[in-house]
C-alpha cells in the first residue's frame, strides 16, 4: 500500500530525531519493536486510547512509499489493518507536521485551532 500514515510523538523526541535524523519511536514502540502508526481515518481513535491527558505532542504525516519492506500492514485486536514500520523513521523539517494535544476525552486540539481530524 502506498499513500501517508500519521505518528503522534511528543515534541521533545520529535525535536531530538530531527537533530538525529531519524526516529527510533515511543518506549511502546520500542518494546513491540515497531513503529506503531495509523491512518486517517485510525487517527482520532489511536488519539482517544492512547494519548488521551497529552500535551506538547507532534502529528507528523509520514510518506510511506519510500519506506519499502520496512513497512508491513498487520492487524490489530479488532482486525483492522495498521501501518508499522520495522525500522527507525526518517526525520525531516520537511515532513507535514502540526503541534497538537489531546484532552482528557481522547479529543485532538491543534495548535492552529482546529479540534478533530482532518
Amino acid at each position: 500500500m502506498s499513500g501517508v500514515a500519521y505518528k503522534l510523538v511528543d515534541r521533545s523526541e520529535w525535536i531530538a530525531a530531527l537533530a538525529a535524523g531519524a526516529y527510533a519511536g515511543s518506549a511502546v514502540d520500542r518494546a513491540d519493536g515497531y513503529i506503531h502508526m495509523s491512518t486517517a481515518a485510525q487517527l482520532a481513535e489511536t488519539a482517544r486510547r492512547h494519548y488521551a491527558g497529552r500535551r506538547e505532542l507532534v502529528l507528523v504525516e509520514v510518506d510511506l512509499a519510500p519506506l519499502g519492506a520496512a513497512l508491513k500492514w498487520e492487524p490489530s485486536r479488532g482486525g483492522d489493518l495498521f501501518p508499522h514500520l520495522f525500522t527507525p523513521l526518517p526525520a525531516s523539517a520537511d515532513a507535514p507536521q502540526r503541534g497538537l494535544s489531546v484532552d482528557t476525552d481522547g479529543v485532538m486540539h491543534f495548535e492552529d485551532g482546529a479540534i478533530g481530524w482532518p
